[in-house]
């Protein structure tokens, strides 16, 4: 009697489950449009923030002699690194697209 219930739980039941759980994954690992709308949406608010903050420190440091920034090159490369890195991610994945 228990090979009746064994054997369809191994040739039925776990393939079933394998397959189940594998089509989770692959759904899960992908970007919706609506995903990519928001990163965009967050970039240029990054943008923009990094901008103003520039400004902010800039007219403090105008100001105030004694204004020491919090990022001591304004504008510099390295401030501005992982802007540009996400500008050329976001490029390259425009390019592929087209």
């Amino acid at each position: 009697m228990e090979e009746v219930i064994i054997i369809p739980a191994i040739f039925i039941g776990l393939p079933w489950v394998i397959m189940h759980y594998v089509t989770k994954w692959k759904t899960a690992a992908t970007i919706t449009g609506d995903d990519e709308a928001l990163m965009e949406e967050m970039y240029q608010l990054a943008k923009r923030l990094d901008e103003r903050m520039d400004t902010v420190e800039r007219l403090v440091s105008h100001d105030h002699a004694d204004f020491k920034p919090a990022r001591l090159i304004q504008n510099a490369e390295e401030d501005n690194a992982k802007l540009k890195e996400l500008e050329q991610m976001m490029a390259e994945k425009k390019g592929a697209r087209t």
